[in-house]
């Protein structure tokens, strides 16, 4: 099957990256409304329109980068403002809250999945770019999922543990949040994180391209 270019490769990975992150954002600001919190709201961050959360580094630069070196594709967008202190229970809203981006991730994975199966019926000029666009959109999603649900601060995970755990333990562990980012990065950085997320995410991914139809694990090779 044929070598995509970098420019193919970008346009494959474009709509499915901008709704990843989009959709996982918004679902945050969604939820805290629902749960008492209108700062996203009046922030104007409640819309789908990806220009509202794009941030340049994590959004463009970083997937860029990574696409380029052919590995491991991961992004993030603008964090969607929540104050969490408005909401109508705090330390429990904040789980939801917290959890919705995940969970929004993991319905468009399957999203694309379908997406996937679709485009085996379609004509090959519409059918083989869709295609592969479904691949890249399960991917992403399977990954921004599974990256947010590690439980460490101030990742979706992590927000989840503080709302869950005793208030001393939260409070404790909740200190953890301004050194949250460097962790991540000696984790990427020293191949542990890829170990951590390897064998849910290849579970996952299998899950859907045996539901869907989708050879996931052929095709991925070929756009990253």
């Amino acid at each position: 099957m044929q070598e995509f270019s970098l420019v193919q490769k970008i346009i494959i990975w474009a709509v499915p990256v901008l709704f990843a992150i989009t959709v996982h954002e918004v679902a945050h600001g969604w939820v805290a409304l629902r749960y008492g919190d209108t700062t996203a709201k009046q922030a104007g961050r409640l819309t789908l329109n990806p220009i509202k959360h794009i941030d340049p580094v994590g959004t463009l630069l970083v997937p860029g980068i990574m696409l380029a070196l052919g590995g491991f594709i991961f992004g993030w967008a603008r964090p969607v403002p929540v104050n969490f202190m408005r909401l109508n229970n705090p330390k429990r809203d904040m789980v939801f809250v917290a959890i919705a981006g995940p969970a929004t991730n993991l319905i468009m994975a399957f999203i694309w999945g379908g997406i996937g199966y679709l485009a085996y019926h379609l004509p090959v000029s519409v059918g083989k770019p869709l295609l592969f666009m479904s691949v890249a959109g399960i991917y992403i999603n399977a990954i921004l999922m599974f990256v947010n649900l590690i439980p460490l601060p101030p990742l979706d995970g992590g927000r989840v543990a503080v709302g869950l755990l005793p208030n001393k333990m939260a409070m404790a562990y909740s200190k953890v949040e301004p050194y949250g980012l460097f962790i991540m990065i000696a984790l990427l950085a020293s191949g542990m994180l890829g170990t951590i997320l390897w064998p849910p995410l290849s579970v996952f991914v299998s899950l859907i391209s045996n539901l869907f139809s989708v050879p996931v694990g052929q095709l991925i090779g070929l756009i990253t």
